[in-house]
């Protein structure tokens, strides 16, 4: 089969079997355009009136599908000098790559840094990031076109190399990843952070003056750019450093402890505790009870209730007489020790230790994790509408108070997936979010009613049942933004799924930049990165946009390398992106999320998870071209949702199902 090979990443050309054809052939603008607007669009096709809006915008329909016709047929003659007589394909309404086997290095490295995250493996982010070279066509940076996408591909890019740059520290590799974080400061020069972070390795590494000169290029560079200074963080990095002659234990102590944290935002747990075991062995040993507490907690993220033993019983015997706030933490993490262990009384025991030790002594953080702690072990034993109500009326008294009690309410949002989804608790959620709303107005507590509101329109819009889920949302919205700046990005999320569902799908995007903005900076990314990339996806294929779907399926893929990953929260991820790939032809794309849909359907056992895999099988089917099986999926997606008591997902299966006519 006939090779074809475009390069559009550091430059364009065009080869068939390993023919170059000839650059000077690409200087005519127009013909040049035609190819890279068809090696950038999903399945390398686009509909004729597309090209022309954007080749010729000024021109009338006569005028312009005329000059296409001229471009095309310069294409194609300057394809045929290598060869590819039948590489561009045209009929009324198309023009498309086709003559054998079209491969796009921009797919390359799509394909490379999704492959780097599955593994998490160095060599493979490696080998993804070089692909990228100088960027998209540099040479039409600036193109009306082109300019969006480049600007795509270089956030995927930028996105890479911190998550390379994660990994190489996390493995201890310092020296490597200061040349990557290098790399990252040199591509986006005003991102404060990556500066910190360069400073940060450099004194790891004992380059003090490396350091300081990577602070003074931070300062210049924010006072050019944006006429403004260094962050408190940074400045008092510096200061720690300009102070010192060398990199004393405890500061060597403090940077790995910082390593760890972020690790632990990521969702690394070996790399965290790896961290932290670092910092233990730099020096920290005024600080070794808590070091020896985070390696537990780094292990128990990943579910290593073994290791993590051993790191409580180092924590307990380091600090037998904790300050009262660290023994809060503490018993927090026994208790997270006890349910991934299965003792669920012990675990009990020790969420409401660390709840009454936390509200005497701790900071609101303290308080809210605690809650989380009773709130999960509920959870695990069947009693979490129980817990819940008991939990109104403890947390009434702190509810409308700092924002790190909304941390609460998000875990009790993603707890409350198992009874939207679940077969036998969906049909009794109306009734219990009614009530919740009920006892939260008679205590005044404030985030409750919010929670209460968005489960309320969660279980309506299910159901189908737009109008009162809208106003319930809204409500939850409103009560969100009165007491702070940080929640209610679930309920707007919801809204734009609203939106998409009614047939409306460019109302959703104000709600999902809302949502964005608070998941930004809330301390539970994980539980909403993934749902609002889901509904910007759903979203863009009911639109009919493939490109715009795919790329935000590869932001949610991001976001979950950055923020870890909640699979009941994220499962909408993978049917929609399955479908997605499938409508561009990429098979390959469409089963990986495939089985991550099979993989949560088995994880969680309920008719919508299940719906949702055989959904995401059936666009494999499609793509595939096998439409019996397709046929046998989306029959029993459909019925799967309707056992589920979702109708509209159920419609949207039979409208798939159309696609898969009898015989």
């Amino acid at each position: 089969m006939m090779m074809v090979r475009i390069e559009v990443l550091g430059g364009f050309s065009v080869s068939v079997a390993e023919r170059a054809v000839d650059p000077a052939v690409w200087r005519r603008r127009k013909p040049a355009g035609l190819v890279k607007l068809l090696a950038l669009a999903p399945g390398h096709r686009l509909h004729r009136e597309q090209l022309i809006d954007v080749l010729w915008p000024d021109l009338g329909a006569a005028a312009g599908a005329a000059n296409l016709r001229k471009a095309v047929h310069e294409v194609r003659r300057a394809l045929e000098q290598v060869g590819g007589a039948d590489v561009l394909g045209s009929d009324a309404n198309l023009v498309w790559l086709a003559g054998g086997d079209v491969q796009v290095d921009l797919d390359d490295f799509h394909r490379a840094v999704a492959t780097a995250r599955r593994d998490r493996d160095v060599d493979s982010y490696t080998r993804a990031i070089d692909l990228y070279r100088t960027g998209l066509l540099p040479e039409d940076r600036y193109e009306d076109w082109a300019s969006a996408e480049h600007d795509s591909v270089h956030l995927h890019y930028l996105a890479a190399l911190e998550e390379l740059a994660g990994l190489l520290v996390a493995g201890g590799a310092i020296d490597a990843a200061i040349d990557v974080v290098r790399r990252l400061v040199d591509a986006d020069p005003l991102r404060e952070d990556n500066h910190a972070t360069l400073i940060r390795l450099n004194a790891l590494a004992g380059r003090r003056a490396d350091a300081l000169h990577a602070y003074e290029r931070l300062r210049a560079t924010l006072a050019e750019e944006l006429g403004a200074e260094p962050g408190p963080e940074t400045e008092k990095l510096v200061e720690e450093l300009r102070s010192r002659q060398g990199i004393e234990p405890e500061l060597a102590a403090g940077m790995w402890e910082r390593v760890g944290d972020l690790r632990m935002l990521s969702g690394d747990g070996a790399g965290a505790a790896k961290a932290f075991g670092t910092a233990i062995t730099s020096g920290g040993d005024e600080d070794a009870g808590r070091l020896h507490r985070k390696t537990a907690d780094a292990w128990l993220l990943i579910h290593r209730p073994a290791e993590a033993a051993t790191c409580l019983a180092a924590a307990d015997a380091a600090t037998p007489d904790p300050d009262p706030a660290e023994r809060s933490r503490l018993l927090r993490s026994h208790a997270h020790h006890g349910w991934e262990s299965g003792d669920f009384v012990a675990a009990r025991d020790f969420a409401e230790r660390a709840f009454d030790t936390a509200t005497v002594d701790g900071t609101s953080e303290d308080v809210a994790a605690a809650l989380e702690a009773t709130a999960i072990v509920a959870h695990f034993t069947g009693a979490w509408r129980e817990g819940m109500t008991s939990e109104l009326e403890r947390m009434a008294v702190k509810d409308d108070g700092p924002g790190q009690l909304a941390r609460v309410y998000e875990i009790h949002h993603c707890i409350g997936q198992f009874h939207l989804y679940g077969d036998a608790l969906l049909p009794s959620v109306e009734g219990y979010a009614r009530g919740v709303i009920d006892r939260a107005e008679e205590s005044a507590a404030v985030r409750a009613q919010a929670f209460g509101w968005c489960l309320l329109g969660e279980s309506l819009l299910l159901q189908a049942r737009w109008d009162e889920a809208v106003g319930c949302l809204e409500r939850s919205v409103d009560l969100n933004l009165s007491l702070d700046s940080r929640s209610g990005a679930l309920p707007l999320q919801r809204l734009a799924e609203v939106a998409v569902c009614r047939g409306a799908p460019e109302e959703a995007e104000a709600y999902l930049r809302k949502a964005s903005a608070i998941a930004t900076v809330s301390s539970m990314g994980m539980h909403l990165w993934g749902r609002i990339y889901a509904t910007k996806t759903f979203a863009a294929l009911e639109q009919g946009d493939a490109h715009r779907a795919i790329d935000a399926v590869r932001g949610a893929a991001a976001a979950a390398v950055r923020n870890a990953d909640c699979p009941p929260c994220n499962a909408l991820v993978h049917p929609m992106a399955a479908e997605a790939y499938a409508l561009v032809g990429d098979v390959e794309g469409a089963r990986t999320h495939a089985a991550a849909a099979h993989q949560t359907g088995q994880m969680f056992a309920s008719s919508a998870w299940q719906a949702m895999a055989e959904s995401a099988a059936g666009s494999v089917a499609l793509a595939e071209d096998d439409q019996e099986e397709a046929r046998l999926r989306f029959e029993a997606a459909r019925d799967l949702y309707g056992r589920a008591g979702m109708p509209y997902w159920a419609d949207r299966a039979s409208r798939s199902l159309a696609l898969t006519p009898v015989g």
